[in-house]
């Protein structure tokens, strides 16, 4: 499928939701970044491997994922006050074929079981639609991360499959899941669009079903999608 790069509506400054917005990164945004990359409990729900990021390979992933212009990278902030929460991007665009991976992770343990993570993901999924206007999103998710399956279900993402026992962790074995939705799942189920969804400097934000995100059940989570540093 032919996209039409436009870089002010792929990229826009900001895209606005009720309660969060999303925000391209800023260079001072990095020693956050690293405190929750050294957080053991993020990199057990996010990471096959849990052992110690080296400060140069976090720098490198701040860098090259997040700060780059053309990277589909976004700080997650409050709404109210402007505090930075967490980060989310979308990789592995393929244009020929429509689809992208979705990844997300809520830095701030006080943050997660807020529906934060559910109105962020609901942003980003509505700007692969609109803006980007591509046919799937995909992701990973760790089995036994059920919270973040539980919200990303909600948002309109569906099971399509796993690798059975392909991380190792607190002593078993568990499958990674991979979850997708398609443009006609998401217009299906979010009709109106999301709620306050707008962005600056580029088209509007894309549909949600007008559901209250921070209704009980949004339980989102450090970060639904498995990282694998070199590897994406």
């Amino acid at each position: 499928m032919a996209l039409d790069i436009d870089p002010a509506r792929w990229h826009p400054d900001t895209i606005r939701g009720r309660r969060v917005f999303l925000r391209r990164h800023r260079s001072d945004q990095f020693p956050a970044i690293l405190r929750w990359y050294r957080d053991p409990e993020v990199a057990r729900l996010t990471r096959f491997q849990v052992g110690p990021v080296s400060d140069d390979e976090v720098r490198r992933y701040f860098q090259l994922r997040l700060l780059s212009p053309d990277a589909f990278a976004y700080a997650i902030h409050l709404a109210e006050g402007d505090r930075l929460i967490g980060t989310t991007t979308l990789s592995a665009l393929d244009p020929d074929n429509g689809s992208v991976l979705f990844h997300i992770t809520i830095g701030e343990h006080d943050c997660w079981g807020h529906g934060y993570g559910t109105e962020a993901t609901e942003l980003m999924v509505a700007h692969a639609f609109d803006a980007l206007t591509l046919h799937r999103v995909g992701l990973s998710v760790f089995e036994f991360n059920t919270r973040a399956v539980r919200a990303y279900e909600k948002v309109g993402f569906r099971v399509e499959g796993r690798s059975r026992e392909a991380v190792w962790r607190d002593g078993s074995y568990w499958d990674e899941i991979h979850m997708g939705i398609l443009e006609s799942d998401w217009r299906r189920l979010h009709p109106r669009g999301v709620p306050g969804g707008r962005t600056a400097r580029g088209a509007a934000g894309g549909p949600d079903d007008g559901a209250d995100t921070g209704r009980d059940g949004d339980r989102d989570t450090a970060g639904g999608q498995p990282l694998r540093y070199g590897r994406r």
